[in-house]
């Protein structure tokens, strides 16, 4: 994961939450589900969308083959990077496209990847390839208002939550897994928990739910690419959008 972290910046690796219901496929594979709370500080919170989540196999169970060469997207528009939260799988790549009648300038200085994409004009992509697990906090060097997180995971086992906190895994075979969550907003009440082991089955398994609290300062505070404070814009600048 990500060595570094910024002030306020939580970058947490825990156990899967909440009242999990397992459902077999024809084929054997189970669809995980459950459910995000937060309780405590934070807990004034409705949004619980956009909590990562993912399985990785234990010692003792088969690793799947991890898909490769798959392309995602994180459009520039708005001066907003869209969706905020992006979980891929180790091996995947993804692009930026910027559809603003602006440049952009792409960078993360996080160790889950580094990059600089430099400044690039309205109607063009550049596109970042994730060889290894890690999360990337991602910024423009133009515009600080703009923010973007891609989790890159090892296995093909993953989802994020909806607003009310639910998710699906689909098509988990039978075995012994880590289950690991990550989130910028909230983290666990006991961090000395997770991750943790689980078993899963063809039949039914409930955990009890996993309280999260609230994990600091949002948004992450940033400087430019090159550390320094972002230059307040001009007065006499026109306006966008």
């Amino acid at each position: 994961m990500c060595s570094r972290r910024l002030a306020g910046a939580a970058i947490v690796v825990c156990a899967v939450l909440g009242a999990w219901q397992l459902a077999g496929t024809a084929q054997g594979a189970l669809v995980v589900s459950g459910l995000v709370a937060v309780t405590g500080q934070g807990a004034g919170f409705t949004d619980r969308s956009d909590v990562v989540i993912w399985l990785s196999p234990a010692s003792d169970t088969p690793r799947p083959r991890m898909p490769q060469g798959r392309r995602f997207k994180i459009v520039q528009q708005g001066k907003r990077f869209q969706p905020h939260v992006l979980v891929v799988p180790v091996g995947s790549a993804v692009d930026f496209p910027n559809l603003d009648p602006v440049f952009h300038n792409v960078f993360s200085l996080f160790d889950g990847k580094r990059f600089d994409l430099g400044l690039y004009e309205a109607g063009t992509t550049r596109g970042v390839n994730f060889t290894r697990a890690g999360v990337c906090y991602v910024f423009c060097n133009i515009h600080p208002e703009m923010s973007a997180v891609v989790v890159a995971v090892d296995s093909p086992y993953y989802a994020t939550s909806a607003a009310n906190g639910s998710f699906a895994i689909a098509d988990v075979p039978p075995g012994r897994y880590r289950l690991s969550v990550w989130d910028e907003r909230f983290k666990p009440e006991d961090a000395t928990e997770f991750p943790k082991e689980v078993a899963l089955s063809a039949g039914a398994a409930t955990l009890a739910p996993i309280r999260l609290v609230s994990a600091g300062r949002v948004p992450v505070p940033h400087t430019n690419k090159f550390g320094h404070e972002y230059t307040p814009p001009s007065p006499a600048s026109p306006a966008y959008p």
